[in-house]
């Protein structure tokens, strides 16, 4: 394969990584002035969050192969304009079903750009390069979430929540007229995705997530409620049956025996699950309870979002010398504390001096937790499957996020939260009280997890655990 030296592919698969990272946390500074716009409610603001998760989550497991099969930067391509055209229908939204209809679209096509971009920039570089290559697209995807809140409040300031759309489009446009710069590779031989399977997993979940938001507002035994967790238990179960038959299923079973990849994507699951539920409702906390305007708000989250920045590379030199795990309990346990120091600190009235540690703690814990999972996972996978258990890992990360959101504001709203003031607080408290605890659990996990094996092609930080 023909391989480019220059920085243009790099620049390319990096933007579009950042486009789509930037996406998924820069509208949660938007919220409250999205909510207002499309006059919902709490629970109907969750499908602004989740719509684009959930089909980022799923469909990123199918991506890889149907790029494979039909040429890897026909669908990189297909996948940027898919996100940029989106994006407008987002901006043009007037409604809360139309906004979570193109805001899944707009997930679709992120699921499509953000593993081939990978795949496109290392196949692009010769590999003396590529450890350089992959940081250097890594460190896009967090800064993009680094700055999102701040990008977020600014535009919104600045204009309104629309804008946080359209600027996308000329990205977008830009990105993919680049994107010839990639050869279209079809990797021969590479079979069938397995799209029943993608289909069973994808509405078992939307069924789960429906029915924790209806059990909220309508009742737990209401039909609203237990019609859709019946149907999306018996659509995952399905999946489980279905997985176990089918020559290349989505989740193999060898992965599934192995203890320690098993153990590492529970704990990322719990952990971004606690993490981003309660990052949903404290972003509208700062902003509706405490009344600072989207700006405001987006720089004072920059202690939490930024430290990630200097705590990631520190980690990675402990897990060099001490191996993935410690940094992981360590990651997990500093989050931990941080949603307790939240829940135990929130009022109508709390001081951002008073918020600040809990600031601190998370940035500092997400910076080491993120620094090593993927690093973790893919030591307890065959070489053969590394793209698989990679693609893996990034979809848990992602239904953590949808699960989170989903269950927190449940939480919130069973709790007898309301949009303001004293109101906010009351739901906010229990339900960060619950995302401690998921992330206690996941410290736990990460405790319980073997230590990652020593493979002669692999750094030391995934050597011991």
């Amino acid at each position: 394969m023909a391989q480019r030296t220059g920085k243009l592919p790099l620049i390319v698969a990096a933007g579009a990584a950042f486009i789509a990272s930037l996406d998924n946390l820069v509208v949660t500074i938007a919220l409250p002035e999205i909510q207002r716009s499309l006059g919902t409610d709490l629970a109907g603001l969750t499908w602004t969050v989740n719509s684009y998760t959930v089909a980022f989550a799923v469909f990123m497991l199918a991506a890889a192969a149907v790029g494979d099969r039909i040429g890897r930067r026909r669908v990189f391509q297909a996948g940027v304009l898919l996100f940029t055209v989106a994006s407008a229908l987002v901006a043009l939204s007037s409604s809360l079903a139309l906004f979570a209809v193109f805001r899944a679209v707009q997930g679709l096509g992120a699921a499509m750009l953000v593993p081939l971009s990978l795949t496109l920039v290392v196949d692009a570089t010769p590999a003396a390069k590529r450890a350089i290559t992959v940081a250097v697209w890594s460190a896009a995807q967090g800064l993009a979430v680094a700055i999102g809140p701040f990008v977020g409040g600014l535009i919104v300031q600045a204009a309104d929540w629309h804008w946080i759309f359209w600027l996308n489009v000329p990205v977008g446009l830009l990105i993919a007229a680049a994107a010839v710069v990639f050869p279209d590779t079809v990797v021969r031989g590479s079979g069938r995705f397995d799209g029943v399977g993608l289909t069973l997993l994808s509405g078992g979940l939307l069924g789960l997530v429906l029915g924790l938001l209806n059990g909220a507002e309508q009742g737990w035994l209401s039909g609203p409620t237990i019609w859709p967790v019946l149907a999306g238990a018996a659509l995952l179960i399905a999946f489980g049956a279905w997985e176990r038959r089918v020559p290349r299923p989505l989740l193999p079973a060898r992965l599934l025996r192995e203890r320690g990849f098993v153990l590492t994507n529970v704990n990322a699951l719990l952990l971004t699950a606690g993490v981003f539920g309660s990052v949903f409702l404290l972003m509208q906390f700062l902003q509706n309870t405490l009344r600072y305007g989207p700006l405001e708000a987006g720089l004072k989250t920059l202690p939490w979002t930024l430290l990630p920045a200097v705590a990631a590379p520190v980690s990675g030199m402990l897990a060099e010398r001490h191996g993935t795990r410690p940094v992981m309990v360590v990651g997990s346990g500093l989050q931990a504390a941080a949603l307790v120091w939240f829940a135990v600190v929130v009022g109508s009235d709390v001081s951002y001096v008073a918020l600040l540690p809990g600031m601190l703690l998370a940035g500092a814990g997400m910076g080491a937790f993120f620094a090593v999972v993927a690093t973790q996972a893919l030591a307890f996978a065959p070489r053969e499957d590394e793209g698989l258990a990679s693609g893996i890992n990034n979809s848990v990360r992602e239904i953590g996020v949808m699960l989170g959101v989903a269950v927190l504001a449940t939480v919130f709203l069973s709790a007898g939260g309301s949009d303001t003031g004293d109101g906010f607080v009351t739901g906010l408290r229990p339900a960060v009280w619950v995302g401690s605890a998921l992330l206690l659990l996941a410290t736990v996990v990460a405790i319980l997890t073997p230590p990652a094996r020593v493979r002669d092609d692999q750094p030391a930080a995934t050597g011991s655990g």
